[in-house]
């Protein structure tokens, strides 16, 4: 996509991953930099393995459901964390430590007056202007660099907006909400997997499926596939896709499962059960 620098069009021939691409093109540009792309989707059940043991955590993320998972998950490990978010030539991001400052929960639940709450825009009916992400992004990273270089005094703390398109920029500073569910009352619905699982991909008309219960041998997978004449089989180390027209699927090692072509998420379960096995 257009505002993803960090990948070019020999990655889509070769149908990498995001994760592994962007480890690649890191390490390209910076050999002296330890860089590892795991190529997994957080959910309840590994939010706590993949985000212990850092000082710091960058949302990248594209929907509310997975950085809910990411605010409870930092709350309750307390580790800092720093939000963004783009969609059309909007861009919101805001750096928040636990116990400290307001955290993202106190933002946009039961808060429906506030920017982040009250967007309708989304990636599917807006898209997002490169120019935007890019914007909110050098924000958030030098956000990142106070905090890791010991200048906490001089971080932002406020939720800073922009519009690319208007020029306008506007900082609001957030209080703590007294009866947050997830800083203050630590009742952690998104870490402890009460909360649905986002399905729909931002921007695309696609289907997740969430099967992390099973590992699947790709190669095996795709031998069958071949034996059942299924047309355009493509296959690496990290994932197999198919096209079962009119749609296109993506499977992944551990199971996961990205059907294009529908926002129906019965339909995306049928052809899993169906290709991939119920």
């Amino acid at each position: 996509m257009q505002r993803q620098t960090l990948f070019d069009e020999s990655d889509a021939r070769d149908a990498l991953p995001k994760a592994v691409a962007a480890e690649r093109r890191l390490r390209a540009i910076n050999s002296g930099v330890k860089v590892e792309g795991i190529v997994a989707d957080i959910t309840p059940r590994n939010a706590h393995e993949l985000l212990s043991n850092f000082p710091l955590i960058l949302d990248g993320t594209d929907n509310f459901e997975t950085r809910l998972l990411l605010n409870d998950a930092a709350i309750s490990l307390g580790i800092p964390w720093i939000y963004a978010a783009a969609v059309g030539s909007y861009g919101v991001t805001m750096t928040i430590r636990p116990g400290e400052t307001a955290c993202l929960a106190c933002v946009v639940e039961n808060n429906e007056d506030s920017d982040a709450a009250a967007a309708d825009a989304t990636c599917d009916t807006a898209g997002v202007l490169n120019s935007a992400a890019g914007v909110i992004a050098s924000i958030q990273a030098a956000e990142a660099m106070k905090y890791l270089a010991g200048k906490s005094e001089r971080l932002n703390e406020r939720l800073v907006s922009c519009d690319v398109w208007s020029g306008k920029f506007q900082s609001i500073r957030v209080a703590r909400n007294p009866d947050c569910r997830a800083c203050a009352r630590r009742d952690f619905t998104y870490l402890e997997g009460e909360a649905q699982p986002h399905i729909t991909m931002c921007g695309r008309d696609s289907v997740q499926i969430h099967e992390r219960s099973r590992k699947l041998d790709l190669g095996e997978l795709g031998r069958r596939l071949t034996a059942a004449s299924t047309p355009e089989i493509r296959h690496n180390d990290f994932l197999l896709r198919f096209l079962v027209p009119p749609y296109e699927m993506t499977v992944f090692a551990d199971g996961r499962a990205i059907v294009k072509g529908t926002k129906d998420a019965a339909v995306a379960r049928s052809l899993y059960a169906r290709y991939v096995g119920s």
